[in-house]
């Protein structure tokens, strides 16, 4: 079984439980939609990476022309689609590559949703491939490495067990890296929430230089 196969597998057995739990923290979630919010155009076309059972994109959708909802998870898709949604927002199963593969874009949201991922470098180059210059991305991710020791082990103990995705253990220096080599600029990086170890970024693809 495949490390894609086992993420699936654990993302549909736990999809109605994800969606029935309540936000540990709604302040932090709200400011980080209203951030987002905030760095979209009315005719930005948007493509989310792992959106799960479709929130995020439910509350964005209407600051944008097209938002594209993605999930390589079919229970979570179906929950999501179930959600009354506006027009322009659509929702596919597709796993990360898949969804690169649905069509231009201005934006990419992967909340989330990169620690996951089997090559972390490997999808941020995906990515800044796709977007065109001046395109932005937008992301949130967990720095597990950087945790204190024991909770660091208790997330290992509930890997093993099936109670938690199987996660890369990265650090703030690496996904630094990660983002420089993959070319992306820094537009901002906050925190939302109680742990400055879940670390949101607004990047953005360097414009072509003028000739």
């Amino acid at each position: 079984m495949t490390d894609t196969t086992r993420q699936r597998k654990f993302w549909n057995r736990i999809a109605a439980r994800y969606a029935a739990r309540p936000l540990k923290n709604v302040a932090a979630y709200e400011a980080m939609l209203t951030d987002i919010a905030r760095r979209l155009h009315p005719d930005d076309r948007v493509l989310e990476l792992g959106c799960g059972t479709g929130g995020t994109a439910i509350h964005l959708a209407p600051c944008v022309t097209q938002w594209t909802a993605c999930d390589f998870s079919p229970a979570m898709i179906r929950i999501a689609q179930a959600k009354p949604a506006g027009g322009n927002l659509r929702f596919i199963v597709a796993d990360v590559m898949q969804a690169l593969e649905t069509g231009p874009c201005d934006v990419v949201c992967a909340i989330n949703v990169l620690h996951l991922v089997d090559d972390m470098p490997a999808v941020l180059a995906q990515i800044h491939a796709h977007l065109p210059p001046g395109g932005r991305l937008i992301i949130k991710i967990w720095c597990f490495a950087d945790l204190n020791w024991r909770i660091r082990v208790v997330f290992n103990t509930l890997s093993v067990f099936g109670l938690f995705p199987a996660t890369k253990k990265l650090r703030h220096v690496d996904v630094n890296d990660a983002l420089h080599l993959a070319g992306f600029e820094v537009v901002a990086e906050k925190v939302f929430g109680d742990y400055p170890q879940n670390l949101y970024f607004v990047l953005r693809k360097p414009a072509i230089p003028a000739q």
